[in-house]
């Protein structure tokens, strides 16, 4: 599971591609596509034009929500949030050999999640963000802490990605309380240099001091 992922921003479809192929462009492999609020049809067009990009890039593409549609055009996964599809269905769906990844805030959703045998956890907010319009409790450092202190070894198997309102001075801290990844969203949708954002998150997770 890599590592870095980012989350898709943007006002108009248009915005999302855009930001999506600027930061494959800088070096990112793992794009969630997070279209809220846009017709059916406008998120499968938009989707099979990042999915190409994705295709070009040797980046994995993960569709937010919406299950039927990354069986449609074959996507690498499906990011699940709590009031979504359950994730058994969407295994159902979509089969043994997909990416289902779920969000989780506390404790225990994330056991939930790792009793759903999701493949991936976005936990968060690590801090506020105002990427979504509904924020579950922000958790922090000893949020994380907390809760990655009440699992046991089973449970720690399932990789769990900080999310939320990060920054690149955050990610040495996050690493440290048990959390293997992070995910970005604002952070590198408004950054004018994306490149070296993420030259240097990466020598961060993959190459530290």
């Amino acid at each position: 599971m890599y590592r870095f992922q980012y989350i898709s921003q943007g006002q108009t479809p248009e915005e999302h591609l855009s930001n999506c192929k600027k930061v494959l462009t800088a070096g990112v492999k793992w794009i969630q596509l997070r279209m809220k609020n846009f017709p059916d049809e406008i998120v499968e067009k938009t989707a099979l034009e990042v999915q190409s990009f994705c295709t070009q890039s040797g980046a994995t593409f993960i569709l937010n929500d919406n299950v039927n549609l990354a069986k449609k055009i074959n996507a690498d996964g499906v990011h699940l949030g709590l009031t979504d599809t359950a994730i058994t269905e969407a295994r159902l769906i979509l089969g043994q050999n997909k990416i289902i990844g779920g969000t989780a805030n506390t404790v225990e959703d994330v056991v939930q999640r790792i009793e759903e045998r999701c493949d991936y956890i976005g936990l968060g907010p690590y801090r506020f963000t105002s990427t979504k319009d509904k924020l579950s409790p922000i958790l922090g450092l000893e949020g994380y802490r907390a809760i990655l202190n009440r699992l046991d070894d089973g449970h720690r198997k399932t990789p769990i990605v900080a999310i939320g309102g990060i920054q690149v001075e955050d990610i040495s801290a996050i690493l440290e309380t048990g959390i293997c990844g992070i995910a970005l969203s604002g952070i590198l949708t408004n950054s004018k240099n994306k490149k070296e954002i993420v030259e240097r998150i990466n020598t961060i997770l993959y190459d530290p001091a």
